[in-house]
């Protein structure tokens, strides 16, 4: 569906977009990460057109068709600054925005009725759109991204004002554009949203791809994805935890808990053999490492590499 080859973008001396390469299906939730400043948004602007690379390129497969942008018919966007007005209702935001794509009223009646059911906002149609809360203003916002039924939606921050019940219900509404056939790319800073929905996801940093994949994939990449959590009866012993666990990755939780980070699982055994030295074992218990903290991990390493790289240079 999507495919973005070598491609740079430079804003005066500042290289917001770094030889970066991926693609995304058809019909997945496709999932842009990375910390303020990482390129994101730069990228965003160049997919749906309001920016060229500088170099590579930017292909839209569809109908069997090659483009260099989206079709505005065919695209769903959230941008990164609202563009709502304040002064008119929730209903005449809407209709509005739903006319500019072309969609005739009554059609857009029973989209926006839908809409506003799922988002529970039915009974605040009158009402200016000022006078209701950041995170209803955001749900009207996404609700204007989808009324024409777009096959591609970009949704810059999608979770951005809004409550964790709130933020549940986007989650809903991104599973269910996904069901109706179309293609969703977010850029979003709440991990444990992306880990529930995304298929894949590009992590970058200072506008080079970092990982990319799926979320096992990027957790086979990354290394470190295990984490064993030891309690203990009492304070551990010091000098065998300095002893036997200085090879690994480890920290302390209130004195008694061990949580020792394991590159891959082979290392478990060698972990388990030793444990007993460092005092009484009460519970021994094992997680994968979520996303958040692989996107802390990967990051930190991209940041070193990019250090050394510097002061080699």
């Amino acid at each position: 569906m999507i495919c973005v080859e070598q491609v740079s973008k430079e804003y005066s001396s500042t290289i917001a977009v770094n030889q970066l390469s991926f693609s995304v299906n058809k019909g997945e939730i496709f999932a842009l990460l990375g910390p303020n400043g990482a390129g994101k948004s730069s990228l965003v602007r160049m997919l749906v057109g309001f920016t060229k690379p500088d170099s590579g390129s930017v292909s839209i497969q569809l109908a069997n068709r090659y483009l260099s942008e989206i079709p505005a018919h065919k695209l769903g966007y959230l941008p990164e600054d609202r563009g709502l007005y304040g002064e008119k209702t929730l209903l005449q935001n809407l209709h509005y925005f739903a006319a500019l794509h072309g969609v005739s009223k009554p059609d857009a009646q029973k989209n926006i009725d839908y809409w506003l059911a799922r988002f529970d906002l039915i009974g605040r149609e009158n009402e200016p759109l000022k006078s209701l809360s950041k995170g209803n203003q955001q749900k009207v916002q996404l609700i204007t991204a989808i009324l024409h039924s777009p096959e591609i939606v970009i949704l810059d921050e999608p979770f951005s004002g809004l409550d964790p019940v709130n933020q549940e219900k986007v989650v809903q509404f991104l599973a269910e554009l996904k069901q109706q056939g179309m293609t969703v790319i977010l850029s979003a800073h709440q991990m444990a949203m992306v880990e529930k929905l995304a298929d894949r996801m590009l992590l970058m940093n200072k506008g080079e791809a970092v990982l990319y994949g799926t979320l096992d994939a990027i957790r086979a990449h990354i290394g470190g994805a295990l984490e064993l959590e030891v309690g203990y009866a009492g304070e551990l012993n010091a000098e065998a935890l300095q002893q036997h666990f200085s090879q690994f990755n480890y920290r302390l939780n209130k004195q008694c808990t061990l949580v020792v980070s394991l590159e891959n699982k082979s290392q478990v055994n060698d972990v388990l053999t030793i444990l007993p030295q460092l005092g009484q074992v009460m519970h021994i218990s094992s997680r994968n490492m979520d996303l958040h903290q692989m996107y802390l991990k990967a990051i930190e390493s991209h940041q070193s590499k990019s250090i050394r790289q510097g002061e080699a240079q």
